[in-house]
Parts: structure tokens; sequence; C-alpha cells
């Protein structure tokens, strides 16, 4: 008998065992990520407009509103985040709100009008002129992210959008666009931070003053 491995027997491989493949080393991620940076040059342009947009937004009194789905879901999260809280410098608190925060308005928005729906909602109730609207899908084929960046556009919200591969269906929607030249998931959404670090690293340059009591 063979050696028992938690509860199946070695030597007795599973249809599912025969899909497992080897991951690859560290080494190989770092190379491939390097590579995908180095191809990421030609977007410096696009990420500082975007970033330009951004701060002009909040200097003007209007706010960031950003969302995604799942690791894009944590990437949103992250950007709203880091404005309402702080990035590197001591500043006032700066309006950024992520749709994908609130379980109650997802799942509600969901169960009434469906997923596809769920961010373009949170962009009519609470979008204004003179927004932001961030939309993170490494495949730029994100139904409820095509969804909202149509809805900002009828309310005259400014849209980025941030995605990989050829940009999908959401290539041409946005009036700032970040295509990350990749197909692997994991680097595209690697870059995506790097981006979003970036606009932080330009909104810590930026005076904020206080408000007024």
């Amino acid at each position: 008998m063979g050696q028992t491995i938690g509860f199946r027997t070695a030597g007795s491989a599973t249809s599912k065992d025969a899909d497992r493949v080897t991951p690859p080393t560290f080494q190989t991620s770092l190379t491939e990520l390097q590579a995908v940076l180095e191809a990421c040059r030609v977007l410096a342009p696009a990420v500082e407009a975007a970033g330009r947009a951004i701060v002009a937004s909040l200097q003007g009194g209007g706010k960031l509103l950003t969302c995604g789905n799942g690791g894009s879901a944590a990437d949103a999260l992250h950007l709203a985040e880091e404005l309402v809280g702080r990035y590197h410098i001591e500043r006032r608190a700066l309006p950024g709100l992520c749709l994908n925060a609130d379980p109650t308005a997802i799942t509600c928005i969901c169960n009434d009008y469906g997923y596809e729906q769920v961010f373009a909602r949170g962009v009519e109730a609470l979008g204004r002129r003179g927004d932001v609207l961030v939309g993170f899908t490494t495949s730029g084929n994100s139904a409820n992210v095509i969804a909202a960046f149509h809805a900002a556009a009828k309310l005259g919200v400014a849209t980025i959008l941030l995605a990989g591969r050829d940009g999908g269906k959401t290539r041409g929607l946005c009036h700032h666009e970040i295509i990350v030249p990749s197909h692997n998931t994991a680097r595209i959404q690697e870059v995506h931070t790097l981006v979003l670090h970036q606009w932080l690293e330009a909104i810590d340059a930026t005076d904020w003053p206080a408000l007024l009591p």
C-alpha cells in the first residue's frame, strides 16, 4: 500500500490532480513583472493626466467614486480609503467613496435590478458634474463597470479606466484610460496598485487648505 496523504493514497491520482500545474517560481514572476513594468512606460502620460484630473476634481469640491469586482474591488477600496484617511502626509480628509463597499446597497441593488446595475445605481445616486469615477476591470469586460461609465457620462462625471489586456469592451468609453499590456491578471493588478499609489503621491504633493470652521 502506498503512503497515505490526507484522505488519498499516493499514486492514486484524480482528474483534479492531472489538471494541476507547477507554479511559477518567485524569480519567474519577478521577471514577468519587470517586463510588464517596462512595457508600461508608455502609459506615463495617461497616468499623470488622470492624476491631474483627480486632483482638479478634489480641488473644485468634487469627489472620487471607485468600483471594481473581486481583486479589483479591493483596489477600488484601497484608493478611496487613502483619500478619507491619508497616504503619507498629514492633510485634511478628502472625499473618496467606493461603490462596492456597502454590502446592504450591493445586495439591495442586485436583488432589485441585477448585478449589472450595482455600480450604475450608485453613480446615479451620488455622482455629480465635477466628480471623477475610477473603474477597475482587469479584463475590460465587466458589465457593471461598463454600466457605471455610461451612467457617469450622462451626469457629466469624468471617467478613468484601469484595465488590462486590450481594454476589452471598456476601451474608448472613458476620458482617461490606463490599459496594462498584459494578459496575466496578477501582473495587471500589481500595476494597478502602482498607478493608484502614483495618484496618491500627486494628491500628497498638493496643498490642501484646512476646512473652514
